[in-house]
């Protein structure tokens, strides 16, 4: 039978953190192109998962392209 993937999600409002993860696996993160937001990568630079910053205090969308 084949596993159905999981995306684990943690967002600790006080803070105003949000991560995302979609593999868990070992990686780093790395920043982008916004302040707020890292992607975490796995060795090979495949995108498996991001977090951001202060994300509570997100008024509008924001437009991010991960590796």
């Amino acid at each position: 039978m084949h596993k159905k993937p999981r995306v684990q999600i943690w967002f600790d409002r006080k803070a105003g953190f949000l991560e995302v993860i979609f593999e868990k696996k070992h990686g780093y993160f790395r920043e982008t192109s916004h302040d707020q937001v890292m992607e975490k990568v796995d060795r090979q630079g495949h995108v498996i998962g991001f977090h951001i910053l202060g994300a509570s205090r997100i008024r509008k969308p924001l437009e991010i392209h991960l590796a």
